[in-house]
């Protein structure tokens, strides 16, 4: 199977991100593995989202965040709850975002080049299996439509591994 990123110029972030929604749909379908979607979504958002440095997944194991698929430069490998951006959005389950990562507390940096951060949990049967996470260099480069965005890819993503026997050895 061949899948091309589609490099369309978008009038708005809600177009942008209907047009994520629908590559992603079609990159996932027919497949259920939990890591190979995580590695293709993150790849997806990573080339096609403009003024973004990172994009992964921590999963949630053993009550702390592990770096999961991602793209971008090495990154922390373990975050514990209520730590950082990642170990708030997990602990409080909504999507945390945050304009300049400098002024957030106890902020972890894994890369100095960020300074800002959304980070969307990720909820199946109101259990915590990880967050998705994306960085930029740019200051108060997210905003509520890119949550509305990411969330809903968030959506589609959890759809895609629902039944998942490698989901199901993350819990």
């Amino acid at each position: 199977m061949t899948f091309q990123v589609a490099k369309v110029k978008m009038d708005s972030k809600t177009d942008l991100y209907a047009s994520l929604a629908a590559q992603l749909h079609s990159l996932l379908q027919g497949e259920h593995d939990f890591i190979a979607n995580a590695a293709n979504c993150a790849a997806l958002l990573y080339h096609s989202l403009p003024d973004v440095n990172w994009v992964g997944f921590y999963l949630f194991k053993e009550g702390e965040l592990v770096l999961g698929p991602f793209q971008g430069n090495p990154a922390c490998v373990r975050i514990g709850m209520g730590k950082g951006v990642c170990g708030t959005a997990a602990q409080l389950r909504q999507t945390v975002v945050v304009e300049n990562v400098n002024e957030f507390p106890g902020h972890i940096a894994c890369d100095s080049a960020s300074n800002s951060e959304i980070v969307v949990p990720l909820i199946k049967d109101q259990r915590l299996i990880g967050v998705l996470d994306l960085d930029s260099p740019s200051i108060a480069r997210f905003d509520d439509e890119d949550a509305r965005g990411l969330n809903e890819l968030a959506e589609i993503f959890i759809q895609a591994v629902q039944g998942s026997s490698s989901l199901e050895s993350k819990l």
